[in-house]
């Protein structure tokens, strides 16, 4: 059938141990209610209950302030915002100059380059026509000149004079651009929720703009510069000197539940940049522009180096709302937190906290050990060892010379024992002082000869290894020779009893029907030695009792199976005469 192929119509589930112990099932309640509040307030920290969407945003940005510095070979000049802005504005920043380089009056000609590393002259042969390099003002002519009384440098076409000064002033320049004040438009918007907000809230009106200041209102949009690079960490007369970078952080953690609905924005700062000279080649933040004019027809031009602080304004953010395919997720990924429990009992019955016979009666309770099918383990029992050895199959050696893998204690079967002694209970007592018969000791001139691996003198040679097994590990008497072998295995008063509590249905054996009897002997004869064989093995019954059971109830036509394993024989097959 299909379905019974493909075990489509099975279910599977785990099997549970359920221990009663006080102490056992506080710690489990315990760990568990930790569990589910640790559970609990990470769902609400972290509500992960929510499914989030990513911020779109766009920033414009609004600086304000004038300032008046002197600069050298220039005098007094007024800085406006078109002036301290600097000629180009980047998307999301805004640039202010703090430091000023000025070199006036330059015009297109010849001058001597300045000697930088590198770059002084003897003769006009150091000096190549049209040569340049990145450092370079201009294109070499191929003379040497004069730079000064001491230096001579190679002459350039460039424009002149070349600027010279390198190093910014100190202080710097527009030191007062630390009161000048931003405003930051941030509009954001969340698509999957078609959610839009902006930073200049709907409360805030002209009045409030007018007014407002950071350190009093942390949601002011208007910042002061000074105060910006303050909370960086940084100084703004030290960083206005050779310029640098601040970030600006706005970030967006709205929550858009209708109960607990909050869209706020917070910002932070930062520099962004490397600010110790010595640790860069390049320091701060600085380039060039110029400002060209016409004076007797020839052009001019006034070149700038600026130095100044340019802020970069990033925004960033997420928006949450209630989901109930996100709660019943989180709900599941933490369902395994609950293992943690299990695994820390399990450590704590295993460990000194138990003792090591509770701990052993927990595990074999629990787990369940299969054999490989495809190894065969023996079970063999010695009538002078009180232990269980366990072998393996083996095709090449006797089954009495086999090295056992494990040895195990005896585990009576309490119940089989109860219900002999209630069989045995109407017949007469056995003599518990008579002495046990001496093993008769075969003739060797009469039948087969003894065995090498026989020690009670009463097994019989066998082609098969499993079968060549002694009922002792070393010299005496054979078990068969007890009084109880013959009141426990051979007995038919008895083996009929057995049979019939077994199966209160079976009929009696005919005297001509051997086989129930024969095969339901061999099952006394493990009880009685083996008790509750260790799972998995198979008892081996020792040559001698074979053919001792085998002699008292024999085959009608003389054949009999080989050694075929089997944990126990059931009831059934006792009564059918299958082992």
């Amino acid at each position: 059938m299909p379905c019974g192929l493909l075990r489509l119509c099975q279910y599977e589930t785990n099997k549970l141990v359920r221990i009663q112990s006080v102490r056992l099932g506080s710690l489990k309640w315990t760990l568990n209610g930790t569990i589910l509040l640790f559970i609990c307030i990470m769902m609400l920290w972290n509500r992960k209950y929510q499914e989030f969407d990513l911020v779109v945003s766009s920033v414009t940005t609004k600086v304000k302030g004038v300032a008046q510095t002197h600069l050298p070979g220039v005098g007094d000049v007024v800085w406006d915002g078109v002036d301290y802005s600097g000629p180009s504005q980047d998307k999301n920043s805004f640039f202010v100059v703090t430091n000023v380089i000025v070199t006036k009056s330059q015009k297109q000609g010849r001058c001597p380059e300045v000697p930088l590393k590198g770059r002084s002259c003897r003769t006009d042969a150091d000096c190549q026509k049209g040569d340049w390099d990145q450092h370079s003002h201009g294109i070499q002519t191929g003379s040497c000149v004069k730079f000064d009384m001491s230096k001579k440098t190679c002459e350039v076409s460039a424009w002149c004079p070349i600027e010279s000064k390198t190093k910014p002033p100190r202080p710097a320049l527009l030191a007062a651009a630390e009161n000048f004040t931003v405003l930051i438009k941030n509009n954001i918007r969340f698509p999957a929720f078609n959610f839009i907000r902006r930073n200049i809230l709907p409360e805030m009106n002209d009045a409030y703009l007018s007014s407002c200041r950071r350190e009093k209102d942390s949601m002011c949009p208007i910042f002061k510069l000074g105060d910006v690079v303050r909370e960086a960490g940084e100084k703004f007369s030290e960083m206005a000197m050779e310029g640098g970078v601040i970030g600006i952080q706005i970030k967006w953690d709205c929550n858009l539940d209708r109960l607990m609905r909050r869209c706020l924005p917070r910002y932070s700062f930062r520099r962004l940049d490397e600010k110790e000279s010595n640790k860069t080649l390049y320091p701060g933040l600085n380039f060039r522009f110029a400002k060209y004019n016409t004076v007797n027809g020839v052009e001019e031009r006034t070149l700038y180096k600026a130095f100044g602080i340019r802020f970069d304004v990033m925004v960033f953010g997420h928006a949450g709302r209630f989901s109930f395919i996100q709660l019943i997720i989180y709900v599941g990924s933490t369902l395994s937190y609950y293992a943690l429990t299990t695994m820390l009992i399990d450590w704590l019955i295993g460990t000194s906290c138990y003792s090591a016979e509770v701990g052993q009666n927990y595990s074999e309770k629990k787990v369940e050990s299969v054999q490989d099918k495809r190894k065969c383990i023996l079970c063999v029992s010695y009538v002078d060892e009180n232990n269980i050895r366990l072998v393996k199959r083996s095709q090449k050696k006797s089954l009495q010379d086999v090295r056992p893998t494990s040895v195990q204690p005896r585990k009576e079967d309490t119940g089989h024992l109860r219900a002999v002694l209630c069989l045995l209970q109407p017949d007469a007592g056995v003599d518990h002082n008579a002495e046990p018969p001496v093993a008769p000791k075969p003739d060797p001139n009469n039948g087969p000869r003894r065995p090498a691996w026989c020690q009670c003198g009463c097994c019989s040679s066998s082609s098969v290894r499993q079968e060549e097994l002694c009922c002792r590990r070393t010299d005496g008497p054979c078990i068969t020779t007890s009084p109880l072998f013959e009141r426990l295995v051979l007995r038919r008063s008895l083996l009929e009893a057995a049979l019939l509590y077994r199966d209160p249905l079976c009929p009696p054996a005919d005297r001509g029907q051997t086989s129930a009897l024969r095969h339901c002997a061999y099952t006394q004869y493990i009880s009685w030695r083996f008790g509750v064989p260790p799972d998995d093995t198979h008892p081996a019954i020792p040559s001698c009792c074979v053919w001792r059971v085998r002699a008292e109830y024999p085959s009608p036509d003389g054949q009999y199976s080989d050694f075929t394993p089997a944990r126990m024989a059931s009831m059934q097959a006792c009564a059918n005469g299958g082992l």
